[in-house]
């Protein structure tokens, strides 16, 4: 007997995530815009920082996609948000919406598209880009329970003002944790406490390899480099980091962790 289409959004989102196929940290990035979504289908202002990932959204009939209504709502959203949103975070969030639009619409579940209107934004110029987090917003951000990795990845961004690639690219062998510098053979970046702290609990006694890995073993396609010859992890990628950071700071970016005085990339 087939399953009945659901009632209410949130379990279509759910619906939608289980058949997606993803890992628990995308599904949980995919829930994070998703939900945001449903506070501007019910006209409410979508929570602001950490508290957006905590909120629980407004309980929804999924036909109210279908309602007239519905594209300009959402359309109203965005102008909301795209003043105090990264535009790569927004078209991410529009970009999870429309597939699932799409996966609803191909079960019959419903019949309109209200972000077929929608387009990309467009995308700061090179140099540009979002403010650095203020004083108040990395204080919110470092008091977040989060895994060691992140703690680490966050806090050397911030305290290092090196471009995001520049440090997941760093190598256990790079570092010279004395003197909270890299060798001279390495990109030059020295770090602050809270990064030195960090690090040797992070490392659990590994001395080669890259510094920060990802949290399955890594393919048999995976260059030497960028695996670990302890552990046999992958290299954490960009994408991934970005993922992550989206899921506790949904309405900021890695890059928005440089301090001013160095947030030129």
């Amino acid at each position: 007997m087939a399953t009945p289409p659901p009632v209410e959004y949130a379990v279509a989102v759910e619906r939608y995530l289980a058949a997606a196929g993803l890992g628990d940290g995308s599904r949980r990035v995919y829930r994070i815009a998703l939900d945001t979504w449903a506070w501007a289908l019910a006209d409410r202002p979508v929570p602001a920082g950490p508290a957006r990932r905590r909120a629980r959204p407004p309980v929804l009939p999924l036909a109210l996609l279908d309602h007239p209504s519905a594209a300009d709502r959402l359309r109203t959203a965005v102008e909301r948000r795209r003043a105090g949103t990264d535009p790569r975070t927004l078209n991410r969030e529009l970009s999870t919406l429309r597939a699932a639009l799409t996966w609803w619409r191909a079960r019959g579940w419903i019949t309109a598209d209200p972000a077929d209107g929608l387009r990309p934004l467009p995308l700061p110029a090179p140099g540009t880009g979002p403010a650095p987090l203020t004083t108040e917003q990395l204080r919110a951000l470092f008091a977040l329970r989060v895994p060691l990795r992140e703690q680490l990845l966050w806090r050397l961004l911030h305290e290092s003002g090196a471009p995001v690639e520049t440090v997941l690219a760093l190598d256990v062998d790079d570092l010279d944790l004395p003197r909270r510098r890299t060798h001279p053979s390495a990109p030059p970046l020295t770090w602050q406490a809270g990064t030195a702290r960090l690090l040797p609990l992070h490392l659990a006694g590994r001395t080669a390899g890259p510094l920060l890995l990802t949290d399955r073993r890594a393919p048999a396609t995976t260059p030497a480099a960028d695996r670990c010859p302890h552990t046999h992890r992958a290299r954490l990628s960009y994408r991934r980091a970005a993922e992550l950071f989206t899921a506790h700071a949904p309405d900021h970016t890695l890059r928005q962790l440089r301090p001013a005085r160095r947030a030129l990339a």
